[in-house]
């Protein structure tokens, strides 16, 4: 499977390692998911997982982005002509259209409903994208 995964996925697979956000990880880590990203989307991780609330470790966390930039499929995502009601995610749609990504895998799925123009991007929560994993 080639999944675009939201920020909110990575973190709450760090925060809790047994949930199926902690299992897409695992998986990607192991290679047997392609992650699909592009700086924006790196940027993104790196700024988030950062913040002093969630306490991770520097040194773990520039071991997971390496590794994470290291086995992701880096995607030249097109601009897609639409508005979601937070701009920030549109990155990781522009990825998973341009990419034609199994799915694009989110705890807040209702972000990625368009305000003004369409999308034909599977969005789907970690715990769908886990079952279809293992179907």
């Amino acid at each position: 499977m080639r999944l675009v995964v939201d920020t909110n996925v990575l973190v709450s697979a760090l925060l809790s390692p047994h949930g199926p956000p902690a299992r897409i990880l695992d998986w990607t880590l192991a290679g047997e998911l392609t992650l699909l990203v592009d700086d924006r989307v790196l940027d993104e991780y790196r700024r988030v997982l950062q913040r002093t609330k969630f306490g991770f470790d520097p040194r773990d966390l520039r071991t997971l982005l390496a590794a994470l930039a290291s086995l992701a499929e880096h995607v030249t995502a097109v601009p897609l002509d639409l508005e979601l009601p937070d701009p920030d995610d549109l990155p990781f749609l522009e990825i998973a259209a341009c990419a034609q990504a199994d799915a694009l895998v989110t705890g807040n799925a209702r972000h990625f409903r368009p305000l003004q123009g369409r999308h034909r991007v599977a969005v789907v929560s970690p715990a769908r994208a886990v079952a279809s994993f293992r179907s």
